[in-house]
């Protein structure tokens, strides 16, 4: 029998067969190697930037005085080194640098943990004494003004610093109706609607003068900046320290002049060490943030109003756009319940105040 081939027919491919093939399909899906790599590699100055930022935040007190007491002066500014990190920021993302971003890490962390307490509002109602303190400037050409609105603050206790000889009067005179006691010792002085006992001067001035000259060997306490007393109140006894510590001076070569400053911190410090009143208040200008070093006997012993109960980080000086807190309230023995910045004065800085309770 014979036998006779039929030609196959070619299949019809079904359609769970077809595989579709798209151009760059495989391009589309994965990303470029090369770019991903880029992201990492590209803004390494900018990353080294940032870590070396969250360097100096987290170690700012390993850094050195021996040259121009540059550790003191990075701590006098420390808040403001916050301040690089939304420049750097925008430059990580303009530049697309996974790496920079990353970095920023470490110094948005170090000064939150350092100052992000202060942006929150710490401050409760009530307490017992307000107590109040300004440098008036030797040169304030509104001394009356600047009486006045003092006298309206609503301070019980207000101590006073640079105290220029021609306008003690007037203070005296503006003040008298809502402060009848009140001591004035050198350049410093002390209002008080309580009395006031035990006054004595403290010498934080070391060898400088009532407005910052030097101060004659043969006179000691004729150009004091300190003082001391205890306020009797209605609570019981509180001894009030007033201090103008030394000023200091920045300049390129020499960096920060503080010798004076810390010497009368020092002195300062070993004052308050020594007071056997279990109540303290300390009141002045420090001419120094308390994150420096050179305030470390005080601020090891004594508690900083603003930064128990105020609001901010408070910034005194200078009175037109202030940039440091320099005026300081801190206090031993007595719980600050709030603490708040002045209104300017004529003086070149803004009256602090706090309020406390026993």
């Amino acid at each position: 029998m014979t036998q006779v081939d039929t030609p196959s027919t070619p299949s019809t491919p079904s359609t769970a067969d077809v595989v579709e093939e798209t151009p760059g399909a495989d391009t589309a899906d994965q990303a470029d190697p090369a770019e991903t790599s880029g992201t990492w590699k590209r803004g390494r100055l900018l990353a080294a930037s940032a870590l070396l930022l969250g360097l100096i935040l987290l170690l700012h007190a390993s850094i050195p005085n021996r040259i121009g007491n540059l550790g003191s002066l990075v701590e006098t500014f420390l808040p403001w080194c916050g301040l690089p990190v939304p420049v750097l920021l925008a430059g990580a993302l303009l530049r697309r640098s996974a790496t920079a971003v990353i970095a920023l890490l470490l110094p948005v962390v170090a000064w939150l943990n350092l100052f992000g307490g202060l942006l929150t509002d710490k401050s409760h109602p009530g307490g017992d004494l307000t107590v109040a303190s300004h440098n008036v400037g030797a040169d304030n050409p509104d001394p009356v003004g600047t009486a006045r609105a003092l006298a309206r603050s609503g301070a019980d206790v207000l101590a006073l610093e640079e105290l220029a000889a021609r306008a003690r009067g007037t203070y005296e005179k503006e003040l008298a109706q809502a402060y009848p006691h009140h001591t004035v010792q050198g350049t410093v002085g002390l209002w008080s609607r309580f009395p006031l006992s035990g006054t004595r001067p403290v010498d934080v001035a070391m060898d400088a003068g009532p407005l910052g000259d030097a101060k004659p060997a043969e006179v000691k306490m004729a150009y004091n900046r300190g003082m001391r007393t205890t306020v009797t109140t209605d609570q019981g006894p509180l001894a009030v320290y007033v201090a103008h510590l030394g000023s200091v001076r920045v300049n390129p070569r020499a960096g920060l002049s503080s010798g004076r400053r810390d010497a009368g911190a020092q002195s300062l410090g070993q004052a308050v060490a020594a007071e056997k009143n279990e109540r303290v208040v300390l009141l002045g200008d420090l001419n120094g943030t308390l994150d420096d070093r050179a305030y470390a006997g005080i601020t090891s012993r004594m508690e900083s109003a603003q930064e128990a109960a105020g609001t901010g980080f408070g910034f005194s000086w200078p009175a037109s756009f202030p940039l440091v807190r320099i005026d300081q309230i801190l206090v031993r023995g007595v719980k600050p319940e709030s603490a708040w910045v002045l209104p300017a004065t004529g003086s070149d800085h803004r009256p602090v105040a706090a309020r406390v309770s026993w």
